[in-house]
């Protein structure tokens, strides 16, 4: 009889202690498994934070209520302890496991920054400066190239264009160094299948060609024939007279018109007056005007002028580019 009722006991203390571990396990699944996040919430831990720290912040930022489950959780998931500084994103729907698996994976938010074709370093700078969460540029454009290691005197032109991912904390020199190596990359790639017999002697030149071809094409299906304009231009002595080289050289002075006299002023962009190209690019060129320039069509034309609707009018005359000038620009 006394050994029925202690096998009765020990059922019960079992069937406590097997209760009582699924009670606390389905709590722990309700817990970390319910919707807390309401909408997108970037957030920030601080380095030195542990799961005790996270635990003050995330009541603090009313994402959990209390921090008695929160402890429990820590002592039988010691897994979830490891977490990670960073700047994090919860996204709306969140459960405190995805914020959980996000912080100790260490997935951090990522921010974007977008710098379109054809745009210059000028315009670059308030982009980088004004990026939230990153460090903005401490150094010179002087002192950027010697970090870089580039043997030009200006940054024009020889960062990429295009959009970057970055994280929290991230420095603007970073940006423009991964921008630098990538535009340095597809210069050099594009540069080694250029066409033959072009009357270019360098890359940097290839680079300078591209970016005015980047600031006259309005329309991507006309690069390769304004690079054939540029391209047969330099090789017959011509020079270039393409109105983006004037505003260039005319700096801030530029209130968007073009004078007479705005033509006629020795600058060492003007290529209305210069023999050549230019001594730097003038903007940031895409991938899609290096390679017009480094293949451009086999024409004749020497001119073109905009028919207004972002396409132009290609000519092999003077003749023929005046009557286009009266058609598409002066409405005659």
């Amino acid at each position: 009889m006394a050994t029925k009722k202690i096998i009765f006991s020990l059922f019960f203390l079992l069937f406590l202690v097997v209760g009582s571990v699924l009670w606390l396990q389905t709590k722990l699944n309700s817990y970390t498994n319910t919707p807390l996040v309401e909408q997108p919430t970037l957030f920030t831990i601080n380095n030195g934070s542990n799961f005790h720290h996270l635990g003050n912040r995330l009541l603090s930022s009313e994402i959990i209520t209390d921090l008695t489950w929160w402890k429990v959780l820590g002592k039988l998931h010691p897994e979830f302890t490891n977490i990670k500084s960073g700047t994090y994103q919860f996204e709306s729907g969140f459960t405190l496991n995805d914020i959980l698996i996000t912080v100790n994976q260490g997935i951090e938010h990522q921010f974007i920054i977008t710098f379109v074709e054809g745009s210059t370093f000028k315009e670059w700078l308030p982009i980088l400066n004004n990026a939230p969460f990153m460090k903005p540029l401490e150094e010179t454009e002087e002192q950027i190239l010697a970090r870089l290691e580039s043997p030009y005197k200006k940054l024009e032109g020889l960062l990429f264009p295009e959009t970057y991912h970055y994280s929290a904390g991230m420095s603007a020199f970073q940006i423009i160094k991964k921008s630098y190596l990538n535009q340095s990359q597809i210069l050099e790639k594009l540069w080694a299948g250029r066409d033959k017999d072009l009357p270019l002697k360098t890359p940097y030149e290839a680079l300078i060609l591209a970016s005015i071809i980047e600031k006259e094409s309005g329309l991507s299906a006309d690069r390769d024939k304004i690079a054939s304009v540029f391209v047969n231009r330099m090789r017959m002595g011509m020079r270039l007279q393409t109105d983006p080289t004037v505003i260039y050289g005319m700096g801030d002075r530029y209130n968007g018109r073009i004078r007479s006299k705005d033509l006629r002023e020795d600058t060492a962009y003007n290529t209305y007056r210069i023999n050549g190209l230019p001594p730097t690019p003038i903007a940031m060129p895409s991938e899609a005007a290096l390679y017009a320039t480094l293949h451009p069509s086999t024409t004749k034309y020497l001119y073109f002028v905009s028919k207004g609707d972002g396409t132009s009018y290609f000519s092999k005359s003077l003749r023929e580019h005046n009557n286009a000038v009266q058609k598409y620009i002066l409405g005659k």
